[in-house]
């Protein structure tokens, strides 16, 4: 029987996506998620990141890696935090396809990773967070 993680296996072996994710889309321009998420509703949702996440790689890292120019970045690629073997083996760049699979279940999306946190079960939470994600990331200062 074929079950999606082995049509998943069979997509990554031939280059059409990333073995650990489910985002055909991996487009780090594409703003088809933040185009419906609302940038004020999402920096409330960022007050359960920012306890582990800065917004602009010039703040000293917290808990988890800085988020400044997020969009485009090389998973595991920030030099001054320490990653899981799992996030500095992950070869895929940073786009709201992937953040939204991340941020739905992070532990399932990249097994391995070392972020202790559930998730945001919420669809236009997500929207909502990656909206103002990709305002307030944009520069590093």
């Amino acid at each position: 029987m074929l079950t999606v993680r082995h049509l998943l296996l069979v997509l990554a072996t031939f280059g059409a996506m990333p073995i650990f994710g489910t985002s055909l889309l991996a487009d780090p321009a594409d703003t088809s998620l933040s185009q419906n998420g609302n940038p004020d509703a999402g920096r409330r949702v960022f007050n359960r990141c920012k306890a582990c996440h800065n917004l602009t790689a010039a703040e000293r890292t917290r808990l988890g890696p800085n988020l400044g120019l997020l969009f485009g970045r090389k998973a595991g690629s920030v030099e001054t935090y320490k990653y899981s073997r799992a996030l500095l083996e992950a070869d895929f760049v940073w786009s709201e396809r992937n953040l939204d699979d991340w941020l739905t279940k992070p532990n399932a999306f990249l097994p391995g990773n070392k972020m202790q946190f559930a998730g945001v079960p919420k669809e236009q939470d997500r929207n909502d967070l990656i909206a103002y994600l990709r305002k307030a990331t944009i520069s590093s200062k």
